[in-house]
């Protein structure tokens, strides 16, 4: 598989944001459709077909290692050694495998299942969210948004009154929607809002909705969103990059070249500031 390269999608930066901040290791697939044009419907993702191509594609001794450790749990303590076994067929293919993420992802999610705790469940639940955020294939995106869902509301019932858990869990509505389902954006929004309404200066909150509303093409809400986060952390990236993001898609190309700017100075990433000097020249 060739490098993750950094994909603009709809003349924006959103998808490089996505990249740069979660190591999206998901190779995301172009739509061939027209904008606004129908999608077929999402098949439903067959994740042990995935790990047999997968283990397809190791070597002997990379494909024993693995084998042993799905075999390892036959009698004891099951749970626990599972738990242990998990873990660390995750941490085979996060580290020992290149673009292996779904493998990776999907036994930290069983582990985090059997362990049942709120952290182990919130950490699995991110690890599907950020990397969903971005991905244009629908089956792929639908099914991660499900598995990042059941993770979040596993959590919230730990602990109804986590509200990073309760916006993530909107998250997945707003982000796991593949276009035929736009209610699932303003059930995500609306779940999202009943945080800020309690707590205005939830910045994950005001971000979430802020990319909620470039994701439902409603700029003229996301922008003060985007806005109320910069200005209350002028040096979260992803922010001031979306505000690029949305002001350009609105055609405020003043406003976007300010933007787009002010990230290049906060970064050193070369692909990150090759990209922004891109959107830079498209709109001059």
């Amino acid at each position: 598989m060739k490098k993750q390269q950094f994909v603009v999608a709809g003349g924006g930066i959103l998808i490089l944001v996505v990249f740069y901040f979660f190591g999206n290791t998901v190779s995301p697939i172009k739509k061939s459709e027209a904008a606004g044009s129908p999608q077929e419907p999402a098949k439903t993702l067959d994740i042990k077909a995935i790990l047999e191509v997968s283990k397809s594609k190791l070597s002997p001794t990379q494909l024993e290692y693995v084998s042993r450790l799905e075999n390892a749990v036959v009698r004891g303590d099951v749970k626990n050694q599972q738990i242990i076994a998990y873990h660390q067929l995750a941490g085979f293919w996060k580290d020992s495998v290149q673009n292996a993420f779904l493998p990776s992802v999907y036994y930290m999610e069983e582990a985090a299942k059997l362990e049942n705790s709120e952290k182990s469940l919130t950490f699995a639940a991110q690890l599907f969210l950020s990397n969903l955020r971005g991905q244009e294939n629908p089956e792929l995106r639908s099914w991660m948004a499900n598995q990042s869902r059941d993770l979040f509301e596993r959590a919230e019932k730990l602990n109804p009154s986590n509200d990073s858990t309760i916006v993530g869990l909107g998250a997945t509505y707003i982000f796991g929607s593949t276009g035929q389902q736009p209610a699932d954006v303003m059930k995500g929004i609306q779940k999202i809002l009943e945080v800020t309404r309690r707590d205005s200066m939830n910045m994950y909150a005001q971000l979430m909705l802020g990319l909620g509303g470039i994701e439902s093409g409603q700029y003229d809400k996301a922008i003060p969103r985007l806005l109320k986060v910069a200005g209350h952390d002028p040096a979260n990236l992803e922010a001031v990059l979306s505000l690029g993001e949305a002001y350009e898609r609105t055609g405020e190309k003043a406003s976007a070249k300010k933007w787009y700017a002010a990230a290049k100075k906060q970064t050193n990433n070369p692909d990150l500031v090759n990209a922004i000097n891109e959107r830079l020249e498209s709109l001059k």
